[in-house]
Order: C-alpha cells, then sequence, then structure tokens
C-alpha cells in the first residue's frame, strides 16, 4: 500500500497549484461578491486538460484516474471551491457523455468540453424529486426519429451559461427502470431558464430551473439505452460524490493554510496565538482531520478506479466524512481568525458559505447515510467494507 504521490500526480498538483494561484486566487472574491461566472478562466484551465481529466482520450480528454484528478481538484479549491466545483460538475457530464455517447455525439462535442471551449451540466433534480431521484417527471416521449422533451429540471449548475445538458428524463414505467439520459444542446427551441437562484455560497456559477416545453431532441442524443438512464445517472454521481469530497477536503487545507500563519503572526496578552496550548490543540485536531478526510477521498478514488462491486459505499462514505470534516475545519478556522475571519477582507467566510453545499448536493449526507447502511446490512453482501 503506497500513500505517496507519483511523479506524474506531483506534476499535475504542481500544474494546478499553479493556475489556482494565477487564475483564481486574484478574482476569487470578486467573483463571489459580483455573482460572475468566470468562463474565461474556465476555458484556460481547459487548455491544461482541467475540463476532460477523466474523460477519454478518444474525445480530447486527459484519461486520467479518478486519484489523479482528485489531486487536481484539491488544489483548485483550496483557493476558491466555487469555481472548483464547477470544473468538477463540467468533467462528471463530460466524462458520462463519453461513456455512454454516440460516436457522432462525442466527436461533436467532445473536443470542445474536454478542452473548455464549450461547457456542460448535468440536470438530475427536479423540483419535485430531490433525494427521491427515482421519482422525477421530466418526460421524453418518441417520436420517430426524436424524442419530445417536456418538464423541469432544479438547482442546475450552470444553467444559462453552459453549452450541453445532460438530462434524465422519463421514458417509460414508474420507477427507476424507466428513466433515460439524453445529452441536449442547451439552446435547443423550447427550453427556457428560471432567473439565477440567491445563494448562501457558490456565487461564481449560476443555479437556476430549467424549463423543457416541446424540446425536440435526435435520436441519437440518448445516452446508453432506453432505461439505463437512472443506472447511469447513478455511476455518474459515484465520481461527482469524490469530487465534492475533494472540494470540501481543498477548501479545508486552505482554510488551514491561513488559520496556522494568523496564529503565528497574530498577537494577543502580548503573545502570538501559536503559543496558547488550546489554539494549538485546536489546529492539531483540524490537521487530524482534513488528513483523515483526504485518505478517505483517495481510498475511495482508488476503489472507483478499480470498480470494486462496493466502490458506491466507499464513495459515500468519502463524501458524508469530507464533507462534514471539510466543514468543520472551514468554521474553526473562521473561529481562530475572531472577528476578522467573519469579514470579506478574509476569505475564511467565503470558504465556509462554499462549503456549506457540499454537504447536501450529489445526495444529501443523510442519503449517503442510507447507501452505507444498506450495505451493511445486506445479507448477500460477503463482508462489511474494510
Amino acid at each position: 500500500m503506497d500513500f505517496e504521490l507519483s511523479e506524474e500526480q506531483l506534476a499535475y498538483r504542481q500544474s494546478a497549484r499553479e493556475f489556482a494561484a494565477g487564475e483564481l486566487a486574484p478574482h476569487a472574491a470578486e467573483w463571489d461578491a459580483g455573482h460572475i461566472f468566470p468562463r474565461a478562466a474556465i476555458a484556460r484551465g481547459g487548455e491544461l486538460g482541467f475540463c476532460g481529466l477523466y474523460a477519454s482520450e478518444a474525445m480530447g480528454g486527459l484519461g486520467l484516474s479518478r486519484l489523479d484528478a482528485t489531486v487536481v481538484f484539491e488544489e483548485l479549491a483550496a483557493v476558491d471551491p466555487s469555481t472548483a466545483a464547477f470544473f468538477t460538475i463540467h468533467n462528471m457530464a463530460t466524462w458520462m457523455l463519453g461513456q455512454w455517447g454516440s460516436p457522432a455525439v462525442c466527436a461533436q462535442w467532445g473536443p470542445d468540453l474536454t478542452a473548455g471551449r464549450k461547457l456542460a451540466s448535468y440536470c438530475l433534480t427536479e423540483p419535485g424529486a430531490g433525494s427521491d431521484a427515482a421519482s422525477l417527471r421530466t418526460r421524453a416521449q418518441r417520436e420517430g426519429d426524436h424524442y419530445v422533451l417536456d418538464g423541469a429540471k432544479a438547482f442546475i449548475s450552470g444553467g444559462g451559461v453552459t453549452d450541453l445538458l445532460v438530462v434524465m428524463a422519463r421514458t417509460g414505467e414508474a420507477g427507476p427502470k424507466g428513466i433515460s439520459a439524453f445529452a441536449v444542446p442547451a439552446r435547443t427551441p423550447g427550453i427556457s431558464y428560471g432567473k439565477p437562484e440567491e445563494k448562501m455560497g457558490w456565487h461564481s456559477q449560476p443555479t437556476c430551473v430549467i424549463s423543457f416545453d416541446g424540446v425536440r431532441i435526435p435520436a441519437d442524443h440518448r445516452l446508453g439505452a432506453e432505461g439505463e438512464g437512472f443506472a447511469i445517472a447513478m455511476k455518474g454521481l459515484d465520481g461527482g460524490r469524490i469530487n465534492i469530497a475533494t472540494c470540501s477536503v481543498g477548501a479545508a487545507q486552505g482554510a488551514l493554510d491561513h488559520a496556522r500563519r494568523h496564529m503565528l503572526e497574530r498577537k494577543q496578552f502580548n503573545r502570538a496565538l501559536a503559543e496558547f496550548q488550546a489554539l494549538q490543540f485546536k489546529l492539531a485536531d483540524m490537521a487530524t482531520e482534513l488528513v483523515a478526510a483526504r485518505q478517505m477521498v483517495r481510498l475511495a478514488a482508488t476503489r472507483l478506479d478499480a470498480r470494486a462491486p462496493d466502490a458506491s459505499t466507499y464513495c459515500a462514505m468519502a463524501k458524508r466524512f469530507a464533507t462534514d470534516a471539510g466543514f468543520r475545519v472551514c468554521n474553526d478556522a473562521l473561529q481562530l481568525h475572531g472577528g476578522y475571519g467573519y469579514i470579506r477582507e478574509y476569505p475564511l467566510e467565503r470558504l465556509l458559505r462554499d462549503v456549506r453545499v457540499h454537504q447536501i448536493l450529489e445526495g444529501t449526507n443523510e442519503i449517503m447515510r442510507v447507501i452505507i447502511a444498506r450495505r451493511l446490512l445486506d445479507p448477500a453482501a460477503a463482508e462489511t467494507p474494510r
């Protein structure tokens, strides 16, 4: 068992760190305050391969492992969790297209998506179907060589600014077996976008409702076979959960670094904060939780790369633990800054706002517990995860 990063992974980390320092750090606060979507910066990340990290090389991606991708996403999130999270969502949708899209659709969209010239959104959640995604009602009716799409999706990251939508819609019976997946060009007639949601965090990426009214989609834009959509969505979410857990780890690392510097520089009662044992213990606990979360995320990524039968359980565990731990570390780092942590001149309040949603999206942490418990209590399981 080797916990050390390879030379290639260290090179990816350095490239991501330099990109984050040069392209994200100088502007993250401005994007947050102005609710600005940094499309140009994302495109520059695409030039480095960050928009197609684990997409297949056949469609222009780097074909990296999920473990490799966590190294990149963590560095981006240490500076700007909101923009980093959009990179992860785009990567997930692009990978799904490459895995299940027709050769013609992959050839049409793949090179632009992996290069960051065009961007993608993932559309599963609906106003009445959040955690219960299998009850979604958006429908795709087959009419000759087209499908006609009607319904609505909610809380869609990038809604209104992306170019391709990976949409889950009902083509058959009630329940998960009646759901299919589609690649839908975002400017197709009949698609409309609601107003951007006013959110607590994630201000550098818009979130909105997307409505579909008689949207005609060529049949070859279906991903996989009819009825495979829910399974495809869940496979996408396994990686998505690792991605968002990684963003929590990255944000926590950024917060811990700020807290450490603050403790060394700030004085109270004629002593540096770093000299107070109570604060030393707090910093030690933060670092310990962060390292544990990082290793759990990397273990889950390794299980997913190996296509292990219990990979989904490990992804759920990593998502639950890392997003909870990441929020605690960011919150404790803010506390260590005192009043300075609460003002926008310092990045702590932005990091805290951005990571809070990680405990909700890609499946709430309560749903992660359901997934884990089902595995533990499955009589057919050979043993518990270990």
